[in-house]
């Protein structure tokens, strides 16, 4: 950022806006720009009014503190200065304050003054969107965190850091998206709850960015108590995201590998899709971001658009992260028609994400996208690129159906070792991993009911019950595996 600043500067472009949240690092940085550049430093705040950095202790009454008086003073003087005015995003829309920077701007072209609005956020008035250039300030960047992460080490002292340098590295990613600030405060938290920054730090960072999109109305933090030791089969899947694990590491970057895009699973309902996109987040050690499409649809024209790219935005600004597009199908179905139900609005809420998941770039978001219904899904999502695979999630099999059972058994304090789960496993033929859970429980309440142990008696009464979504919606079933076949690759060696 210093670099681009110090190049404006030069060129004499007269207005600077730079949108950050990170006000105390620009403002260091700004000032050895000021440094380099040989010229006065002054920051304005609407508290302490415009000062001087070099003077700390002048007189505060001489200071200007209006907005339209430290414009003012900013046209009488005639030092080669730079002035930062933080927080002005609060008053540009003034009627007499932006006549004041138009005027500034066409004054400052010819001299080696130029003003620096610092603030969090954008506002530019129409009036002004040809006067001020805009820069984006960027996040940390590994080195940056990286740098921060060794000041701290030295600023706690010897044996309060013990990260090996794999954890390190892992530690320094996952706080990407992250203000230095953000990263000490989640450090200093790490200390008083562990008394050391060691690998247990990591999972604080993680939780700590959840906050980060808890004011995000289409994102939502889900937590990954869950890995792929609680979905059963899928053993290609498996494999193939064991085969890319250090797929975000700088060992991979410097190999020459792409950061990887993500995935998309389709299939029956109730085979694990869902929980299958909790596990890839726990395995790449990842935040999860459930992004909910549905939630961005308002009733003001062109406000759902607007509501897609923030939410994108701010996946962006923690990543790298997870980010998972639960029932893809139901949220952007009806793209045919949207010209004449909705005023096109969906169709462009598609343009929007399907420009976005081929365009994002950078060690970044990692998208899982789930879907049931291949049909209602708009071709121009499934085009390579978008995704690195598509894997089709079929009905488990029945070894893989005994794995599962056995998984729900264990979450409830039973030994799978007790049960017949081959007789099970062949009696649920058609089961989806759901069906099979709801089996377990309602063999439980069975047993429960009577008071009495749970035998492979109740589950076998609990599935004879039970009729699948396989048999109740066999022609959808079968539509969606038929159009698997040589289309997605397969989850499952044994489906």
């Amino acid at each position: 950022m210093g670099e681009e600043v110090s190049d404006y500067v030069r060129a004499r472009v007269p207005l600077l806006y730079l949108v950050t949240w990170e006000e105390e690092r620009v403002l260091r940085e700004l000032e050895a720009v000021a440094v380099r550049l040989r010229k006065r430093c002054l920051v304005w705040t609407e508290t302490d009014g415009l000062r001087n950095v070099a003077l700390p202790n002048e007189a505060v009454a001489r200071r200007a503190r209006e907005p339209a008086e430290v414009l003012g003073t900013i046209r009488r003087d005639d030092a080669d200065a730079l002035y930062i005015l933080v927080d002005f995003h609060l008053h540009v829309e003034k009627a007499g304050v932006r006549r004041l920077l138009r005027d500034l701007a066409h004054e400052l072209q010819t001299s080696t003054k130029t003003v620096l609005l610092v603030a969090p956020r954008l506002v530019l008035p129409a009036e002004l969107e040809k006067e001020v250039t805009v820069v984006d300030v960027p996040l940390p960047s590994r080195a940056a965190i990286a740098r921060h992460l060794d000041l701290v080490g030295e600023r706690l002292g010897p044996g309060k850091s013990s990260l090996s340098a794999g954890d390190r590295d892992e530690l320094i990613r996952s706080a990407q998206g992250m203000t230095l600030q953000e990263l000490e405060q989640s450090l200093a938290l790490a200390m008083v709850k562990l008394g050391v920054i060691d690998r247990r730090a990591i999972e604080l960072v993680l939780r700590e960015k959840e906050q980060l999109v808890r004011k995000g109305s289409a994102l939502e933090c889900v937590r990954w108590d869950e890995g792929f030791e609680s979905v059963g089969g899928l053993d290609l899947l498996k494999d193939w995201l064991a085969s890319r694990k250090d797929a975000f590491s700088q060992e991979a970057r410097n190999y020459g590998l792409p950061a990887p895009r993500g995935l998309c699973l389709i299939g029956v309902q109730g085979c694990g899709k869902s929980l299958s996109a909790k596990a890839v987040a726990r395995f790449y050690r990842l935040p999860l971001l459930r992004f909910d499409i549905g939630r961005v649809f308002a009733g003001i024209v062109g406000r759902s658009e607007e509501n897609v790219r923030q939410a994108l935005r701010l996946a962006e600004s923690i990543a790298p992260c997870v980010l998972w597009i639960d029932e893809l199908e139901k949220s952007l179905s009806g793209a045919r028609s949207s010209s004449v139900s909705d005023a096109g609005t969906t169709a462009r809420v598609i343009s929007t994400i399907t420009t976005w998941l081929q365009e994002r770039g950078g060690e970044g978001v990692y998208v899982v996208a789930t879907a049931n219904d291949i049909s209602n899904l708009p071709p121009e999502l499934l085009r390579k690129g978008r995704f690195d695979e598509i894997f089709f999630v079929d009905l488990p099999a029945e070894p893989e159906r005994a794995e599962i059972l056995s998984i729900h058994l264990r979450k409830r304090d039973r030994e799978p070792d007790d049960f017949d789960l081959a007789r099970v496993a062949a009696a649920t033929r058609g089961f989806s991993g759901a069906e099979l859970e709801e089996a377990v429980i309602a063999g439980l309440y069975e047993a429960f009911s009577a008071r009495r142990a749970m035998t492979t008696e109740d589950l076998l009464a609990a599935v004879e019950r039970t009729v699948p979504l396989s048999t109740t919606m066999q022609e959808s079933v079968g539509a969606i595996r038929a159009w698997a076949k040589g289309r997605a690759r397969r989850a499952s060696s044994a489906s």
